[in-house]
């Protein structure tokens, strides 16, 4: 057997071994349960967008009144401490919002970076908790079950916070209780950028 061969077959053996590793470990079930659990909520706005829509005032009659009534500089502030502190305000409520601005793209970008630097913030906060032993203690009990899987599968948690609707910001709160690599929490989390145009391409549409 040639270098190539022995090469390809060690590149399936570990594919092969990761994913054993991954189902047995509950991976696939975690995130097939998550996505389960956003599924709902998500269905549900669009359904009550549509019914407010539809009887009780035009969207984008509203997201234009946002945006001529409070300035940009105050929404990308909200949107970016929400980025940074658990993620309570969905992000497509302001990617809708991005879509009447005068320079869509531009502000959409804007977002995606935010978001970003968000995660980046959150690690921080995670790596500065951890160094307060009441605080410490406080917050491995809140999250016990996110820090136990962030052990377990790192990268691939944090790939899947920043591309699935699971919490960005608490993923990387976790990946820096427990001191996850900087530079691979900087590298999975640019998967942010791809969940933002993936989202604008459909919120778009809907959005004239």
């Amino acid at each position: 057997m040639g270098k190539k061969e022995k090469g390809k077959v060690r590149k399936k053996s570990r594919f092969r071994l990761l994913h054993q590793y991954y189902s047995y470990t509950g991976f696939y079930s975690f995130v097939g349960k998550s996505l389960k659990k956003s599924i709902l909520p998500i269905v549900l706005v669009i359904v009550a967008l549509f019914l407010l829509n539809k009887y009780v005032f035009n969207i984008n009659d509203g997201l234009k009144l946002i945006t001529e009534t409070f300035s940009t500089t105050g929404i990308f502030l909200v949107f970016f401490l929400s980025e940074s502190f658990l993620g309570l305000i969905p992000p497509e409520i302001f990617i809708a919002w991005s879509k009447k601005t005068s320079e869509p793209i531009l502000y959409l970008s804007a977002l995606a970076c935010l978001s970003y630097i968000g995660g980046i913030i959150s690690f921080f906060i995670g790596k500065s908790i951890a160094q307060i032993k009441s605080v410490k203690n406080y917050f491995e009990n809140k999250m016990a079950k996110q820090l136990k899987n962030t052990r377990k599968w790192g990268g691939f948690l944090i790939v899947a916070g920043a591309l699935l609707p699971i919490p960005f910001s608490i993923t990387c709160i976790a990946a820096g209780m427990i001191q996850y690599p900087f530079k691979s929490l900087l590298l999975f989390g640019s998967l942010r950028f791809v969940r933002f145009a993936v989202y604008a391409i459909a919120i778009f549409q809907i959005v004239s």
